[in-house]
């Protein structure tokens, strides 16, 4: 079997693709599969397309990205399937995927981790929105033998247009990488959080939060990110996010925080922050939206909180009760290892390759 692989960026860099289907490749070949893994864009690319300015540099990138595409589509009779994560090309109707699948008969594994299909662009990169094309989602759903998401909402969506879809919870790789557990045994705990510029804003959400409990008890907060917020918090620290340290920065943390706001696009996330703390034994305090209802149970290895009051009482609790949080952080641990680890879910990956008997 030959599988040819399709993703927006260079491989083993952005963070949907490490933890979507890259840290399973090493192992196809054990599986006697071979693969050829290609990327829309340059890792020149990757170092400034999304940094300010660059403009004629990024649209050079992106035509050069149309014009590799193009070249391999003479190559698509060698392979048995093809594996789109999100799309084939970021711009313009599934120009791609129709000649695929329609000229060539080559079934497409589509994957896809997000709510996608609902047009938004944050506000550091607004053109976003006029240049992508949502819609096309459901068009590659339709075009597709079979499509793997994150969870039951984004199964929901795909489910309407494609009748083999497959839920694989986005991963981590416990047994190399994510292969840590916090020492909950100390009497200052840190509450921390992880993400990028363009999630900080459900970050703000437990601002109030941290800032009245601030008042009650002394902790410190860390922020990992890309960008610093610069929270009006005591004991704030924030640390720049490198891929090299992220396990390493994610121990700089004790309980982990996971706000979300409540609409389509965020149940369309896959809770892999909340994976990511309870995978390192950290127990996470999360909103009630989406997949963080599947991955934190309420009470076992962290809590659900909807209102700043349950915010407060949850972060507290664990702030105060080291035992508790050690309770918690080994529970999340085990369920990180039985359902949401490279290991529990390589079978269901190598199963989309599968054909019907």
């Amino acid at each position: 079997m030959k599988i040819l692989f399709l993703a927006p960026y260079p491989a083993y860099e952005s963070p949907s693709q490490r933890y979507r289907f890259e840290h399973y490749l090493e192992n196809l070949k054990q599986e006697g599969i071979d693969y050829l893994y290609k990327p829309f864009l340059s890792k020149k690319a990757w170092t400034y397309f999304f940094q300010p300015g660059h403009v004629i540099k990024k649209t050079g990138a992106v035509l050069a990205g149309f014009c590799r595409r193009w070249g391999l589509m003479f190559t698509i009779p060698r392979f048995d399937y093809v594996y789109v994560h999100r799309e084939a090309a970021p711009i313009g109707p599934p120009v791609f995927e129709w000649i695929i699948t329609k000229v060539f008969r080559k079934k497409i594994i589509f994957d896809f981790d997000d709510a996608i299909w609902i047009p938004v662009a944050s506000q550091h990169n607004r053109i976003a929105k006029f240049i992508k094309r949502p819609s096309k989602v459901a068009t590659i759903c339709k075009l597709s033998y079979k499509v793997s998401v994150g969870n039951s909402f984004l199964a929901d969506f795909a489910k309407k247009y494609c009748k083999q879809v497959v839920v694989i919870p986005t991963v981590v790789d416990t047994d190399k990488i994510h292969n840590k557990i916090q020492k909950q045994d100390i009497e200052n705990p840190v509450v921390g959080w992880t993400g990028t510029i363009t999630t900080l804003q459900y970050l703000q959400m437990a601002v109030p939060a941290l800032l009245k409990l601030q008042e009650k008890i002394n902790f410190s907060v860390v922020v990992i990110a890309n960008f610093d917020p610069r929270l009006p918090l005591d004991n704030y620290r924030y640390i720049k996010w490198r891929k090299e340290t992220e396990v390493e920065d994610l121990l700089s943390m004790h309980i982990g925080l996971m706000p979300l706001a409540d609409t389509d696009i965020e149940k369309g996330k896959c809770g892999f922050k909340a994976i990511q703390y309870l995978s390192l034994g950290i127990p996470a305090v999360v909103s009630p939206v989406g997949a963080n209802l599947e991955v934190v149970d309420n009470g076992v290895n962290g809590f659900v909180a909807d209102c700043e009051n349950e915010w407060i009482t949850a972060i507290e609790k664990l702030i105060n009760d080291k035992e508790l949080r050690k309770k918690m952080g080994e529970a999340g641990r085990r369920k990180i290892v039985d359902k949401y680890s490279v290991q529990s879910s390589y079978k269901l990956f190598i199963s989309l390759f599968n054909q019907p008997t």
